[in-house]
């Protein structure tokens, strides 16, 4: 097992300066067995070889418990930044369920973001504190078939049904449709999941996911930090297909489409994530 050192981390720059919850904490790094085609973890690490997707590091629990040590109760971490904290290793480590009862014992609150059914298991269920849990599950289809061709994660049905899970026994939880592609969507599924929320995040991409995830580039005409993007206006019109949420909010790193869903669109204009 080898150890991820770099476990703990506060984004600045374009991201940083968005996001209400810029602090990460990773219980796994350095790969991740899910190795989505579209991840922007892995266009950034795979070049550089550091990129393992069978073979992911181990953050030591005592580094953070004393990284925690240092942590104000009331602060709300994520987890699961460059890497899924619940990718299938955690059965094996419980690295991430370790890290969550610490986090409890101290009154740190955690924002989950993962693709994995595992966070709805009764284990975690049972740990998870409903004052301090906020989940957020990334759905990328409704096509079970069609997730194989691109991620190694749970299938989506799997993940829907660990979001509804989540939300009956009385969770903060979303599903996090990211990236949002339309043609991958059967929109009589998503908008009868029974869920209160949905994140939405589009598709950026470099030259590393245009060569890795094969979809049609066309739409994807405006540059921005050194990705390509979706006009203001077809982001727009994808989201008027998303009718069966009751909170519905973009988070977006353009710097004026988040301003316009910041200040038109999302429910919290200082929390795009919407926590509750």
């Amino acid at each position: 097992m080898k150890e991820y050192k770099s476990f703990f981390k506060t984004v600045a720059g374009n991201e940083g300066s968005k996001c209400h919850y810029p602090t990460r904490l990773d219980t796994y790094g350095c790969g991740c067995f899910h190795d989505c085609k579209y991840c922007y973890a892995k266009s950034l690490l795979d070049f550089r070889g550091l990129w393992h997707p069978e073979d992911p590091a181990v953050a030591d629990l005592e580094k953070i418990k004393r990284r925690l040590d240092k942590i104000p109760a009331g602060t709300v971490l994520r987890l699961g930044g460059m890497t899924d904290c619940f990718q299938p290793c955690e059965l094996k480590y419980k690295r991430t369920l370790e890290t969550i009862q610490e986090m409890n014992r101290r009154g740190i609150g955690y924002l989950i973001v993962t693709k994995s059914h595992i966070v709805a298991n009764d284990e975690y269920v049972g740990t998870m504190d409903r004052e301090l849990a906020h989940i957020q599950i990334t759905v990328t289809t409704t096509d079970d078939q069609r997730s194989l061709e691109y991620e190694k994660a749970s299938t989506p049905s799997l993940r829907i049904k660990a979001i509804e899970k989540l939300q009956e026994n009385g969770y903060d939880v979303a599903l996090r449709l990211s990236p949002y592609i339309e043609e991958y969507i059967d929109f009589n599924i998503l908008n009868n999941v029974q869920c209160d929320k949905i994140l939405i995040e589009f598709l950026r991409v470099n030259c590393f996911i245009q060569k890795w995830f094969e979809i049609d580039y066309g739409k994807y005409t405006l540059k921005h930090g050194g990705y390509l993007h979706l006009p203001l206006e077809e982001k727009q019109r994808m989201l008027e297909r998303i009718t069966g949420f009751k909170q519905v909010s973009v988070c977006d790193d353009v710097d004026e489409h988040y301003e316009f869903f910041r200040d038109n669109f999302n429910p919290n204009p200082k929390d795009c994530c919407n926590l509750g």
